[in-house]
């Protein structure tokens, strides 16, 4: 069997959570199947060494003068005709309308689909534009895919209810944790870290973006009252954030009077990420709404307590008792969180250890093995249709 993989943007050097997803993917194919040939299809960038090289495994760079819709609407479906793909495999969230290879799609979530308020005003204008198309594009696809693939069983029933599916083509398969997140100790690494983004001593890690979901104005108003009880003891680091954007948000969550403790790092490679983690006192991911929450596990792999929502499938990710839940749309609620950690110790050590134990439950081979029966499944389905 040939199978064609959509990589659309593994190349670029800032990659976001789909992204990271569909490089474990191919990552772990590699090391577990020998018997297939693989075509990854990428546009090129930067980042050209990220896919490690495989006899089966092939990497054709797609380039389109039409931009992302060009890309994935017309340069992606010829190439995997011309390849003699099997089936094609498109990995984060769309696909192309009119495929000659039969397509599986990677549906992470819907949440461009649901009419929630929230997420129609506010948000960048590109990520406004990237939700007109999908609302577009996607619906058809889905219906057009031999297999849909999800990430938790919370979206597979969104997902279910929306496009009111009567066969078995929706399917959960969990995403995993990266290896390298694991407490670290060794004091030379976590010193380097220290010095390259420029650590506090004390600080709280947040892992927020511009996108709403994240919630960023809910963890710095509750950050903001943390600091009335416990002025400048601990700092709040961020990664690759916006000044602008976050001083805007200052304006109407905590003021600006909390700028000074906020460390933006600007942009961490994953690799730098759990010595990163494993130097903050609170882990924090109190999003509004996920279709999983990678950095769930992140955290808890690195040995640090997690504040998590108990909304969407982040209580079935973190597991009964292994982070503090909270409602994210209650900052009050996140305070009383911090402060809960903050002021015992033995409920930190405790939450601690019981994020290591569940991060183990979850591994990217563990889903590329569940992928690839699914491949398989496919192919002997399409097997099947054509001698009848």
């Amino acid at each position: 069997m040939k199978i064609g993989i959509e990589g659309q943007r593994l190349f670029r050097k800032k990659k976001h959570g789909m992204d990271m997803v569909a490089l474990e993917l191919i990552k772990n194919l590699q090391r577990i199947d020998q018997k297939n040939e693989y075509v990854v299809f990428v546009k090129p960038d930067f980042d050209d060494t990220c896919i490690p090289n495989a006899p089966n495994f092939k990497v054709v760079q797609l380039d389109s003068k039409w931009g992302y819709p060009g890309w994935e609407q017309i340069a992606l479906p010829r190439a995997a005709h011309k390849e003699g793909c099997d089936v094609l495999h498109c990995t984060s969230n769309t696909g192309p309308l009119f495929s000659k290879v039969p397509i599986i799609t990677t549906l992470h979530d819907i949440i461009y689909l649901e009419s929630i308020s929230l997420f129609k005003k506010e948000g960048t204008w590109y990520q406004k534009l990237g939700n007109m198309y999908r609302r577009y594009f996607v619906p058809p696809v889905i219906r057009k895919s031999k297999k849909v693939i999800t990430v938790s069983n919370y979206e597979k029933e969104r997902i279910n209810n929306y496009f009111g599916f009567k066969d078995d083509r929706l399917t959960a398969i969990y995403n995993g944790v990266g290896s390298h997140f694991k407490k670290v100790t060794d004091l030379g690494e976590l010193a380097s870290a220290k010095e390259k983004y420029k650590l506090p001593d004390n600080f709280f890690f947040f892992l927020g973006n511009t996108d709403p979901k994240k919630n960023t104005k809910g963890v710095l108003k509750a950050f903001a009252d943390f600091n009335k009880i416990y002025p400048g003891q601990y700092k709040l680091v961020m990664l690759d954030y916006d000044e602008g954007e976050l001083l805007k948000l200052l304006d109407t969550a905590g003021g600006r009077e909390i700028r000074e403790l906020i460390h933006l790092t600007g942009y961490v490679s994953n690799t730098d990420l759990p010595a990163i983690i494993s130097q903050s006192a609170i882990f924090l991911y109190p999003s509004l709404r996920e279709s999983f929450g990678i950095p769930i596990l992140e955290g808890m792999a690195c040995g640090v307590p997690v504040i998590t929502s108990n909304t969407s499938s982040m209580p079935e990710v973190a597991g009964e008792g292994s982070a503090l839940m909270v409602d994210p749309f209650n900052p009050l609620e996140i305070t009383n969180a911090i402060r809960a950690i903050v002021e015992d110790k033995v409920l930190a050590k405790v939450l601690a250890e019981k994020g290591i134990k569940r991060a183990k439950h979850f591994s990217w081979e563990s889903m590329a093995k569940n992928v690839l029966e699914l491949y398989e499944d496919v192919h002997n389905q399409l097997k099947v249709e054509q001698n009848d």
